[in-house]
């Protein structure tokens, strides 16, 4: 017997996770969904559905930080495809998620037809981006793709820690929001320094922030 399929519907507004789990359940009969509301929810959600066929995730729910979230999900979890589901629709927006990683990416715009269409390819193996978009050129720099595959290397922690300082936080904050030392803290940025090849706080955050994506001004999660 053929176990139910699985996918992580990960957005922090719970209206749209509605919608999109009305169009899985269009797209797969009978499948099984998990919702998460934030990167760190997803991680934690991967870890205890390892099983997974599939995650939809929004670039922009809490602890994402643009594509940052994208590299490293897809790096911890590689066996795991991951479509994005957003409403930046720029075509270099959606041709970067590609190249970091995203095995599709759907517009928040979309009817849930073309949502179900889209998963269904995915999780036939196939990569999905809207027509008008797939033949255009990839336009994602060595030197990001260089600063990607280093992000992998970050351990979940030291990932929380990095995307902390891109928000300004101090050590002694960073401490108290993750109920740790500022000792650990501190151990946590030098490890972030040597494996992005930076050398100060400064040029670890303007690296991280090159993966990050503006939010549309309609973007309702």
């Amino acid at each position: 017997m053929q176990l139910a399929q699985k996918i992580i519907i990960a957005d922090d507004h719970p209206l749209f996770r509605a919608a999109l789990k009305q169009a899985v359940s269009q797209a797969v009969p009978g499948v099984q969904t998990v919702e998460a509301d934030t990167l760190a929810a997803v991680q934690e959600a991967v870890e205890q559905h390892d099983d997974a066929d599939l995650v939809l995730l929004d670039i922009h729910m809490p602890g994402a930080n643009g594509f940052s979230g994208l590299v490293f999900l897809r790096g911890q979890n590689p066996g795991i495809p991951v479509v994005v589901v957003s409403g930046s629709e720029e075509v270099q927006v959606m041709k970067r998620a590609i190249e970091y990683g995203a095995s599709g990416f759907i517009p928040k715009s979309a009817p849930l037809e073309t949502i179900a269409e889209a998963i269904t390819a995915v999780l036939q193996g196939e990569e999905w981006l809207p027509q008008e978009i797939a033949d255009t050129e990839d336009d994602v720099s060595a030197e990001d793709q260089q600063f990607a595959r280093a992000l992998v290397s970050l351990t979940p922690q030291q990932f929380r820690v990095l995307n902390m300082l891109t928000e300004g936080l101090l050590n002694k904050q960073i401490a108290y929001e993750l109920n740790v030392s500022e000792a650990t803290i501190k151990a946590h940025v030098t490890a972030i320094l040597r494996k992005l090849g930076v050398h100060s706080r400064t040029q670890a955050v303007i690296a991280a922030q090159r993966l990050g994506v503006e939010a549309p001004k309609t973007e309702l999660g």
